[in-house]
């Protein structure tokens, strides 16, 4: 892989992981919600999710689910059902008015935070997308040079991509962070819950309904 090809997936990494999405979202509201230290672990259960994903993608598996359609579109289905179960709770998260007024550290904003929780809670969210599977699949092999060693730049990709993602997660759980304070009002907290689950509602919504 020359230098060159490597900038131009630098930069082509860099912008679709600015795009915001499920995973970015979810590390926005958690870092509103928990802070930052905690958000670590929602970030290290997305990069988890999405760098065992390319694995796998590497491994070929990318070409079995575009032979079967019917494992993908199940993956899909089951995937877009649970951002929907998220969406719901958010939306449906109760919102006591008298922790809300008080520090966040006491509010009801600050829900088990622990890293296992979180981590579990990113892991499902990236891995609930089949379709990064094919993207990785399809996108990868672009900038492999097929006349060298495959695996040292499949770890040099893999590795430039955790970098560049897991900077734009810091940005998205610092913007998060700056929410955070107004969320001690009960208003803005059962807005917020309301616009965050329906955004997640939104994204189930869309991978159910479009197709590859």
């Amino acid at each position: 892989m020359s230098l060159q090809t490597w900038w131009l997936y630098v930069v082509t990494v860099f912008f679709v992981s600015a795009t915001p999405g499920p995973n970015m979202l979810l590390v926005m509201t958690h870092g509103a919600r928990h802070g930052l230290r905690p958000s670590l672990g929602t970030m290290a259960g997305c990069m988890t999710a999405l760098i065992a994903m390319m694995s796998i993608s590497a491994a070929g598996l990318g070409a079995v689910l575009r032979a079967w359609p019917m494992v993908f579109d199940t993956l899909r289905y089951v995937g877009a059902a649970y951002l929907v179960y998220l969406g719901y709770k958010s939306w449906r998260s109760p919102v006591d008015t008298n922790a809300a007024a008080a520090s966040l550290g006491e509010s009801a904003i600050a829900v088990d935070s622990s890293f296992g929780k979180l981590f579990k809670s990113g892991f499902l969210v990236a891995a609930s997308n089949p379709k990064a599977i094919l993207f990785a699949a399809a996108f990868l092999p672009q900038f492999i040079d097929p006349t060298a060693a495959k695996l040292p730049q499949f770890a040099m990709l893999l590795g430039t991509f955790a970098v560049i993602e897991v900077s734009w997660y810091l940005v998205y759980a610092t913007g998060g962070l700056r929410i955070a304070p107004y969320l001690r009002e009960a208003r803005v907290l059962k807005a917020f819950n309301r616009i965050s689950g329906g955004v997640f509602m939104g994204f189930g919504a869309l991978m159910a309904a479009v197709h590859r």
